[in-house]
């Protein structure tokens, strides 16, 4: 009997308190220190930075400071032609120009071994070029060569293939050849043999070709250190030349 009392009298509280209740604002819980925690700690959406300016390559040719001597006719000539043909005199020679003397040095071996009459294609020569300045890492000959293969092949992605990995590169069987020699003699001169020029003439060069194939990688082995000894730096241009696929 006092276990039914004290039930009843349970109801009678709950009953009264919901009594008391009627008419109150309606009041929330407040959310528990827990939520409000995560909430206080849930990670801001990040402004995204700005871009940043586009690099530029506008130091001096090389990084030492050797005044220019002053050019002779036939040399001022050869730059107003540089400026005429291309827009602008290559930072190669105005590095050269130094001294007459190895200025025309230069040009003069330059010239004669990538735009002279031979059985390489000019193409085929600056490819040698840059397989060279890609295995030697020469920042401004990989820079403006490649810019040349690009704009001899129309094709943007054989230029990159070259700077990159000449392998990659889906080469028909000749100037794979071609690549594959210039690749070894600049690596390793001392292991190449017979057996890698009768290779090259397998494919088709004469005994001249593989003559004119060593004298480009000789020339382009030299050129690249003479580049990197003086941190000599690409024209801005040629970093923009040929990017888009002729036809």
């Amino acid at each position: 009997m006092a276990s039914k009392v004290k039930a009843a009298g349970g109801v009678e509280k709950a009953k009264s308190a919901t009594a008391a209740n009627k008419g109150r604002p309606e009041t929330k819980a407040a959310p528990s220190a827990r939520k409000s925690s995560a909430k206080s700690s849930a990670p801001k959406t990040a402004v995204p930075a700005a871009e940043p300016a586009r690099q530029r390559d506008d130091l001096p040719a090389i990084a030492l400071a050797i005044p220019p001597a002053e050019l002779d006719a036939q040399n001022q000539a050869y730059f107003d032609k540089c400026v005429e043909k291309i827009g602008f005199v290559p930072n190669v020679l105005q590095a050269y120009a130094l001294d007459m003397a190895k200025l025309n040095a230069f040009a003069g071996m330059y010239n004669d071994l990538m735009l002279a009459p031979s059985g390489l294609s000019k193409l085929e020569r600056e490819m040698i070029a840059v397989v060279v300045s890609s295995i030697n890492r020469c920042y401004y000959c990989l820079t403006a060569h490649g810019a040349a293969v690009r704009q001899l092949s129309g094709d943007p992605i054989l230029g990159e293939q070259m700077v990159m990995n000449y392998r990659a590169a889906r080469l028909d069987p000749r100037r794979r050849a071609m690549l594959d020699f210039a690749a070894k003699l600049t690596e390793r001169p001392h292991e190449v043999e017979e057996d890698d020029r009768a290779a090259l003439r397998k494919v088709g060069f004469s005994e001249r070709d593989i003559w004119d194939i060593g004298a480009v990688v000789g020339f382009f082995n030299m050129s690249n250190r003479i580049a990197s000894a003086t941190d000599m730096r690409p024209n801005e241009e040629y970093h923009v030349q040929a990017r888009t696929p002729k036809g």
